[in-house]
């Protein structure tokens, strides 16, 4: 379906999703994921894990976008057509009975995936989740309850089993509370480091998971525990507080020319780098010195540099191995092609109305551009915490 939103940048945005998302969503409604989607990978046994991977990580990204529902418009129209995918294909790859059914109960991998597909879920809870019937909602919670017989490693993977019973407490009200509150107090008891930056483990690690994965879904988790009034929930403001910063720090990451720097593990998730940025503006979180419509400018020229070429997809579709085309050494022991598609996380902002000031405010430069024109910026100062 073509959309009619004219040449917006929110009409590239929604093309680029669903460029990154049709292959594997049709797949999955089709019932026909593991037959049709090729693997890359480092590791040959993680390579079973790969439909998962791009499953759970691709509804993670989509989710927001969905949860605007369905309507007239030409886009509206397009994410009744995507609702609808996401909820056949979530069906089959979790019922046992299907030949698409999934691996969710071996070490380790699984609990990642399952964390974040149910995070995903929470995103777009009323539009998929509450729609589906009671009958395919168990067949989900009863692949999701299988994670339970996998323990974390000590770094940000405690945070998965904790995003996963927070959905088990959302939709059913009943939840293992250790899986779900250990995440919860190492973070925000042990492992906070300063200035808007958790450890990766007792330690700081220079790389983009606090984007990828802790700031994300330290939020959801919090914001669950929140709406029960259940354990330290109270700590959503000062983590949102968190949030906000380091979403600063992330837009002036972005270079005059749209770039980013590529370090630290897992660059192959692309504009996985982003997700807690857009995910502060979806909240409406911004520092005092960011108008809404520079991180709109500033994602647009990151996305166009990043998938606009086409040099990031195979000829069917599928995301290739790589960082900005098809570049194998950059891969880790544990990547594979399912991996790739966290990086459809930066499109949580879709989430946003057309109406919202992301999208309505007049185009502007982001720091980084006007810094290198020696235009004024504001001082990036310490958090205070």
């Amino acid at each position: 379906m073509k959309l009619s939103l004219k040449n917006s940048p929110r009409k590239f945005w929604v093309k680029t999703l669903i460029k990154i998302a049709e292959p594997v969503l049709i797949n999955m409604a089709q019932g026909t994921l593991k037959a049709n989607m090729p693997i890359e990978y480092v590791n040959p046994e993680r390579a079973k894990f790969a439909h998962l991977e791009a499953v759970g990580r691709l509804i993670c990204g989509i989710g927001s976008w969905l949860e605007l529902g369905a309507d007239n418009t030409s886009e509206g129209k397009l994410r009744g057509q995507y609702i609808e995918l996401v909820k056949k294909g979530l069906v089959n790859v979790c019922n046992p009975q299907s030949d698409d059914y999934l691996i969710f109960d071996e070490p380790y991998q699984p609990l990642v995936d399952s964390a974040h597909l149910a995070e995903g879920l929470l995103r777009c809870k009323s539009q998929v989740w509450d729609t589906l019937s009671f009958e395919n909602q168990e067949i989900i919670i009863n692949a999701l309850k299988k994670t339970r017989l996998i323990d974390p490693w000590n770094n940000n993977w405690i945070l998965f089993p904790s995003m996963i019973e927070a959905f088990l407490l959302e939709v059913r009200g009943e939840c293992d509370m250790t899986r779900l509150m250990h995440g919860v107090n190492v973070y925000m008891n042990e492992w906070y480091c300063g200035d808007g930056y958790y450890g990766d483990g007792p330690n700081f690690h220079f790389d983009y998971y606090n984007s990828f994965v802790i700031h994300p879904m330290l939020s959801d988790i919090l914001m669950v525990l929140r709406r029960h009034n259940l354990g330290e929930y109270t700590f959503l403001d000062a983590h949102l507080h968190r949030l906000r910063h380091y979403a600063g720090h992330l837009e002036r990451l972005i270079s005059p020319e749209g770039t980013y720097p590529v370090f630290g593990r897992s660059m192959l998730y692309r504009t996985a780098v982003f997700q807690a940025l857009s995910q502060a503006c979806l909240f409406g979180l911004y520092n005092e010195d960011i108008d809404p419509a520079q991180v709109r400018c500033a994602l647009t020229k990151v996305l166009e540099n990043q998938f606009k070429s086409g040099d990031n997809f195979d000829k069917n579709g599928w995301l290739r191995f790589g960082f900005n085309g098809h570049q194998l050494k950059i891969a880790e022991e544990y990547s594979n092609t399912g991996s790739m598609y966290l990086c459809s996380t930066v499109f949580l902002v879709l989430g946003l109305p057309e109406t919202d000031r992301f999208w309505s405010n007049p185009d502007c430069e982001w720091t980084s551009l006007k810094a290198w024109k020696g235009e004024d910026v504001f001082s990036a100062m310490y958090i205070k915490d």
